[in-house]
């Protein structure tokens, strides 16, 4: 008796993917809505706030004077490797290719460039708000501050907002924008909320960025998240460009490879079956011209396969070899002609 094989977790999942080859009929474009709208302003504020708190040296620069004295990587040396690892993820270079990864191979399969596009619009909003920010206001790290107590602006620094925290934001919340469903995008919220913040807790452990400079990457991570419906009419632009600029490479190609002669001079048509010249309309026989020296040779065709019309076995005139089936041997002499005459000797 045959028992059929337990589908697996991998089978239902490969499955589940060969139900999907085509891009969906509805895609769940965010939009800019009220709710939206209004996360955005007050995200924006929390973002004017965070600064004005670090220009006027408030309670948050004595915070991060007070966290950088306490040093937390002498105060758990223990984890050092672990964060030293974990800090990667925010990492612009080794995300980047990691998230590119994953969302060409969901473009591929949903034939759409919107994941690759959406990516590409986030990093440069990012590369462009948060670098602007980082040089304009100069602010130097824990390593290389001058004074006790001072915010450091405007001393040519670049860790203001941080980098690592702000990328993670945006590499990995991208996951949960461009999600399918509410209940998965709401799930890589939470998770892409955590490993940002964790990054960014990272840097303070390590000594490398002040505890408001986490804040305000994080912040300013998310407001790159909450504009990005503004520019989704200028992806959708983008990938019909695209779109249209291969289509009409694919039908060029075609035109040339559908009309493209061929090189040499062709082969020389064959007469009919029937042995007889065609007569074109003017009533005269032509003769075939004859095949210049130098013209290339025509292919020919395989031993194997005879020229012609094939006939059926049956159809064929039995043929009778005439003469011996046998091959001609030197020694010996044919069975028809009479033996040659001996000498004769003695009387």
């Amino acid at each position: 008796m045959r028992t059929e094989r337990k589908p697996t977790r991998l089978d239902r999942v490969f499955a589940r993917l060969d139900r999907e080859p085509e891009r969906p009929a509805l895609l769940d474009v965010p939009e800019m809505s009220r709710h939206r709208l209004a996360l955005f302003a007050g995200t924006l504020a929390f973002y004017l706030a965070i600064v004005w708190a670090v220009l006027i040296t408030s309670w948050l620069v004595r915070l991060d004077w007070q966290v950088m004295f306490f040093r937390p990587y002498q105060q758990w040396p223990e984890i050092h490797a672990f964060v030293d690892y974990y800090v990667v993820l925010g990492q612009r270079g080794p995300t980047a290719v990691m998230v590119a990864a994953w969302l060409g191979w969901r473009s591929w399969r949903q034939h759409t460039l919107r994941p690759l596009l959406a990516l590409g619009v986030s990093l440069l909003l990012l590369n462009v708000t948060v670098g602007a920010a980082k040089y304009g206001m100069g602010r130097l790290g824990p390593h290389y501050a001058t004074t006790i107590g001072a915010n450091e602006m405007g001393l040519g620094g670049d860790i203001f907002p941080s980098g690592h925290t702000a990328n993670a934001v945006v590499t990995w919340g991208i996951l949960a924008y461009l999600a399918s469903t509410h209940r998965t995008r709401q799930w890589l919220s939470a998770v892409s909320a955590v490993t940002s913040l964790g990054v960014g807790m990272s840097t303070v452990y390590l000594g490398t960025h002040w505890l408001s400079d986490v804040l305000l990457g994080w912040v300013a991570g998310l407001l790159i998240l909450l504009a990005l419906p503004w520019f989704e009419p200028l992806i959708t632009r983008a990938e019909a460009w695209i779109l249209g600029v291969r289509d009409r490479w694919y039908a060029r190609r075609g035109r040339a490879v559908g009309t493209g002669r061929p090189t040499g001079r062709p082969a020389p048509l064959a007469p009919p079956a029937s042995g007889r010249a065609e007569t074109p309309a003017s009533g005269r026989a032509e003769t075939p011209a004859r095949e210049p020296v130098a013209a290339p040779r025509t292919a020919r065709a395989p031993v194997h396969l005879a020229p012609g019309p094939h006939t059926a076995r049956s159809d064929r005139t039995p043929v009778t070899p005439a003469g011996s089936r046998r091959p001609p041997h030197a020694d010996r002499h044919p069975r028809s002609s009479a033996p040659a005459a001996r000498p004769l000797s003695g009387s």
